[in-house]
């Protein structure tokens, strides 16, 4: 049974990391200029900001253009929440959150910000977590879909290497309570609810390490 649900699981993810994404048809020069409503949060080289223990707003530098747009189309039609983000979508209208998104994503990717006691223990159980999952928790390795490196797979799956790590965190725990649902067959809520704190932690301090290539 543990090795039924081991494949089933394995071969969802990779069915949604290999399907392919369509261009985007946005411009960058024009998004550069729209995405001075995102410079405040987001910074002008897209490097995101992480305040320690408090908010983090990510890195959007480099991620795949057409996740981007996705993300933005869904805080504004409300299938993504995020209170913060809805005043700034609703400056941006359809082409716009096109040409934001290809701007962002033509961008260099940035490093990402972490916390600098994080132990070994911590690091080599996030390492674990991210490149081999926990199969006797059922817990499905991040690289499954994000891609080998954690780079980013299509549009589904952003990249999690060199992502801040309070962005991760936040983000596994909206998914694991379901404040976050907006991803494919709800692959993320499987994953994060089956994750405990120090999990979290872990699995996001190592991922911030990781090169954002």
């Amino acid at each position: 049974m543990k090795k039924f649900h081991r494949m089933t699981l394995t071969a969802a993810s990779l069915f949604f990391a290999i399907t392919s994404a369509h261009a985007l048809d946005g411009d960058a020069k024009a998004g550069e200029q729209a995405a001075a409503v995102c410079v405040a949060c987001h910074q002008a080289d897209g490097s995101g900001m992480n305040v320690p223990g408090g908010e983090s707003w990510p890195s959007l530098a480099g991620i795949n253009a057409e996740y981007l747009y996705k993300q933005l189309s869904d805080v504004k039609a409300g299938t993504r929440n995020s209170p913060t983000m809805m005043p700034f979508v609703s400056m941006l209208n359809e082409q716009q959150f096109k040409d934001v998104s290809v701007y962002y994503s033509q961008l260099p990717a940035t490093e990402g910000k972490f916390d600098p006691e994080a132990t070994e223990e911590e690091l080599a159980h996030g390492e674990k977590l991210a490149t081999q999952g926990d199969w006797d928790r059922y817990i499905v390795p991040c690289k499954s879909c994000h891609g080998p490196d954690n780079l980013g797979a299509g549009d589904a799956f952003p990249r999690l290497a060199g992502q801040h790590a309070g962005y991760i965190a936040d983000q596994l725990y909206a998914w694991q309570s379901g404040k976050r649902d907006n991803d494919p067959q709800h692959l993320m809520l499987a994953i994060a609810e089956r994750l405990n704190d120090e999990d979290i932690r872990a699995v996001s301090q190592w991922l911030s390490r990781q090169p954002a290539k």
